[in-house]
């Protein structure tokens, strides 16, 4: 029986639970519910162990982590006793991703340091990054939240780099909700994408930071979405954990909330699966068959996958992931110096 998880232990089982779950479901991200089933076997992909090529993470994951980078580049300001813009340093981490996926920064941004995350070759690959990823930081302005880039753009690729801004702490729930609305306006501007950002923050910080159990965390995360001006993304959450609680297929969870495409699809199929597993055995069990319902679906694979590792990741810390599935994924130290690198840079000032 696992012992209440340190910090330290949430932080990397966060980080890391996240990388599982999206490298499993980068396998097949670009497959329908028929063809995983058909390549995989009735109960769909279920373990590293049936691939055949690489287990690898995808931009999912890189964001995740230049996320985390960006975060750490401001606290390592504050802790010197110089205030910084944190999403500005976020605006320039993610400019430094983008050169990583083999684009020219624009002209018109600031010139990013480097920083010891850019020289990790596990991270310069193309792993389908997102368009409007691509598109809001290839413009060359930092958008806000008065002024998002792609106002029009809800796709998930605010909500699977959020997780960790609930893990800061020393920060009430509120400033961890603000930096992840501020960071999603840098690349989305739908509201869903904006408030579905916030959402995962709130979820992950009740948590890491409150104490709180997975049913208390999906509800105040829940209570938040219901404050936005976006009611599709309650009104998914709540049809999430119906689901969940009546048992429902996965093609059940398809027909109502999606292929998780869109920030607020994503964050429910996510919510859905670990809520629907919650009965397993233990927790390595309840992170195996929650990555299970989070990828085996027609849609977004990666990132409901990612959404749900780092919840479960939170949740349980490190030792309730799968060392099996941690010593085949590919960068998987990479993962974990950037979650030391955030705890000690938090434990610094």
């Amino acid at each position: 029986m696992l012992t209440d998880p340190t910090f330290s232990d949430r932080v990397h089982g966060c980080l890391l639970g996240g990388a599982l779950g999206d490298a499993l479901g980068f396998a097949v991200e670009t497959l329908d519910l028929e063809s995983i089933r058909a390549a995989y076997g009735p109960a769909g992909l279920t373990s590293p162990t049936q691939l055949s090529g690489v287990f690898r993470f995808s931009d999912d994951t890189q964001l995740s982590l230049y996320t985390v980078d960006g975060l750490v580049d401001a606290i390592q300001w504050a802790n010197e006793g110089v205030a910084a813009d944190e999403t500005a340093c976020l605006w320039l981490a993610y400019l430094r991703w983008l050169a990583t996926q083999g684009e020219t920064p624009p002209s018109s941004a600031p010139v990013a340091p480097p920083r010891w995350i850019d020289a990790q070759t596990v991270l310069r690959h193309r792993r389908r990054p997102g368009a409007a990823c691509l598109s809001g930081l290839r413009g060359g302005e930092m958008g806000t939240l008065s002024r998002p880039v792609n106002p029009e753009a809800k796709g998930s690729g605010t909500v699977m780099r959020s997780a960790p801004f609930g893990l800061v702490p020393h920060i009430p729930v509120e400033v961890a909700d603000r930096l992840a609305m501020n960071a999603a306006a840098l690349t989305h501007g739908h509201p869903a994408a904006l408030h579905g950002a916030a959402v995962v923050a709130v979820l992950i910080h009740g948590i890491v930071r409150q104490g709180m159990s997975l049913r208390e965390a999906v509800s105040a995360a829940v209570a938040r979405a219901y404050t936005s001006n976006v009611p599709e993304l309650a009104e998914f959450l709540e049809t999430a954990v119906r689901l969940a609680d009546d048992d429902g297929s996965p093609e059940q969870m398809s027909a109502a909330l999606g292929g998780g495409w869109t920030a607020d699809e994503a964050l429910a199929i996510a919510v859905y699966a670990v809520l629907a597993s919650e009965a397993a055995a233990g927790p390595e069990q309840h992170f195996r068959a929650a990555i299970a319902l989070a990828i085996n679906h027609d849609g977004d694979s990666d990132t409901t996958g990612s959404l749900a590792g780092n919840i479960l990741g939170a949740l349980y810390g490190r030792d309730g992931l799968p060392d099996s599935w941690a010593a085949a994924l590919e960068g998987a130290d990479v993962v974990t110096s950037m979650g030391r690198l955030l705890v000690d840079t938090t434990s610094a000032g």
